[in-house]
């Protein structure tokens, strides 16, 4: 059984967001989220970080990294991630295989982390009851990996309109209020599909 999942994360958001979620989704394993200054910080510090850990990192551990797409291209992104875990000596989710064991899982959020929001419009409107409950079958917004425009601007916009934060999102906190109430089954974004399905692989086999 998994006994720690150590998450390293780009900003302070998302960090927010999973000290919410994951005593939900870990059933009872320990974490801990490290954060970093943004997502440049985070992928020049990830090889030696990923190097001392490879020095102790107990058989029952894991490790998590996740950042932002923002620009970048997945495919490239996602390879120099790899890259960096096999450097450092560690097995990687994909290189280990369909339910093998690994040391470190790489995932992108496709967009930002306000598109898991949107994929979770039900959590967001438990969070802020204004909100239109029909906002996210609305042209532009079907797909939460693929809001145009910048999800945390569209959401900014959307809950500015239904009389919140009119000076402004104010992310951490949007991120504590809506992850509370997020059901990591229901979500629709694919990004955190695949976040949530890294989680659950590593809590099954350590």
């Amino acid at each position: 059984m998994l006994d720690k999942l150590i998450v390293l994360v780009e900003e302070p958001s998302m960090e927010m967001a999973l000290e919410q979620l994951l005593p939900r989704m870990l059933a009872g394993a320990d974490f801990q989220i490290i954060r970093f200054q943004c997502k440049d910080d985070l992928l020049k510090n990830l090889p030696d970080r990923l190097r001392g850990y490879s020095q102790w990192l107990p058989a029952n551990w894991a490790i998590l990294v996740l950042v932002d797409r923002d620009d970048d291209d997945c495919r490239v992104l996602k390879q120099e991630m790899e890259e960096m875990a096999a450097d450092a000596r560690l097995l990687s989710k994909t290189l280990a295989g369909h339910g093998q064991p690994f040391q470190v899982v790489n995932r992108i959020a496709v967009e930002e982390l306000e598109a898991w929001f949107f994929g979770d419009w039900t959590a967001v409107q438990a969070a802020y009851p204004r909100v239109s409950a029909s906002q996210v079958s609305k042209q532009g917004f079907r797909d939460p990996d693929a809001v145009l425009g910048g999800t945390w601007e569209a959401l900014e916009r959307v809950l500015k309109k239904a009389g919140y934060f009119k000076t402004g999102l104010r992310k951490m906190e949007c991120a504590k209020q809506v992850a509370q109430h997020m059901e990591p089954a229901r979500n629709a974004s694919r990004s955190f599909q695949a976040f949530a399905g890294a989680v659950a692989s590593a809590a099954a086999w350590a």
